[in-house]
């Protein structure tokens, strides 16, 4: 890492002046986020990251960010002395489960986040998908890879019906930056978990978002011999599922971000949220951090 003072001042109006194309480029944008692993964990990244967002709406666009909580509410359960299960990446949501997920992603994680946006400059809003009718999900019908036959009951794990942006969409107009966390309600009230990669990239088409960015432990996309595939199209993805190089929690992740990609979302991003300010690095530069998922 550079010591920032040694820069020159010159040098600093050169790295400014490159990113004006970009700004110039997405300014009126939206464009979603979805913040986990790292990134969400260490003080350095999350100030990082707070920072970033709050650069990005001073200069024009309009960030969206979606969170996820997977070891916050690993650590919430352990501490109740409930183990977490996991069938095909999905965590196994009975009802008590379902209360903890709720009270630490809308509670401790999303306000955490806001707090962390505010104080880098911003002005935050947390939101559920309950907010404003926002997320309408049913539970999850979960099909085995192998056998399509057999179903698995994953409790309250939602699929999204519907995403109303309309709340998001009055929060922008206003200069606010809104926090979501990944709850979903159904038909008789009942509260879902659903997985924040689905979010973030359903509501990335709902919102017609000029990018989808998700945030990982991974440097991107890797082939079989481990080297980072820097842009891919749709097909190249569908490949790439096919021969099992995509697995494991990349699955869901994947999956969403090529629906996104195929439904009128201009650029997927999958970037690796430990480098210090990635996602100002992905969008006002051309150097890639991560992989660039195209729609065609």
């Amino acid at each position: 890492m550079t010591d920032l003072q040694s820069i020159a001042p010159r040098d600093k109006a050169e790295i400014l002046a490159q990113a004006l194309p970009y700004i110039r480029k997405f300014h009126g944008k939206t464009i979603v986020i979805k913040y986990g692993g790292n990134a969400m964990t260490d003080p350095d990244l999350q100030a990082d990251f707070a920072e970033d967002v709050v650069l990005l709406k001073l200069v024009g666009m309009n960030p969206v960010v979606v969170h996820g909580g997977g070891p916050q509410i690993e650590a919430a359960l352990n501490r109740l002395g409930k183990k977490g299960h996991f069938i095909q990446g999905m965590r196994v949501t009975d009802a008590e489960t379902m209360e903890v997920v709720e009270w630490v992603l809308a509670g401790e994680v999303q306000q955490d986040i806001v707090g962390l946006i505010n104080q880098a400059g911003g002005k935050a809003v947390g939101l559920t998908g309950r907010d404003g009718g926002m997320i309408r999900a049913q539970k999850l019908k979960m099909v085995d890879n192998k056998d399509p036959n057999i179903e698995h009951d994953v409790g309250q794990v939602g699929d999204i019906v519907t995403i109303d942006p309309s709340v998001v969409k009055a929060l922008q107009d206003d200069a606010f930056i809104p926090v979501i966390s990944p709850i979903g309600f159904g038909e008789a009230n009942e509260s879902y978990n659903i997985n924040a990669d689905v979010v973030a990239s359903k509501l990335a088409t709902v919102l017609k978002a000029e990018k989808l960015m998700l945030l990982t432990n991974t440097p991107g996309v890797l082939d079989k011999a481990g080297v980072l595939l820097t842009d891919l199209s749709a097909r190249e993805i569908d490949e790439l599922f096919a021969d099992g190089t995509i697995s494991g929690g990349m699955l869901p992740k994947i999956a969403g971000a090529l629906d996104a990609a195929k439904s009128g979302v201009n650029a997927v991003h999958i970037i690796d949220g430990r480098v210090p300010h990635a996602m100002l690095l992905e969008i006002l530069t051309d150097q890639a951090y991560g992989t660039m998922i195209r729609s065609h």
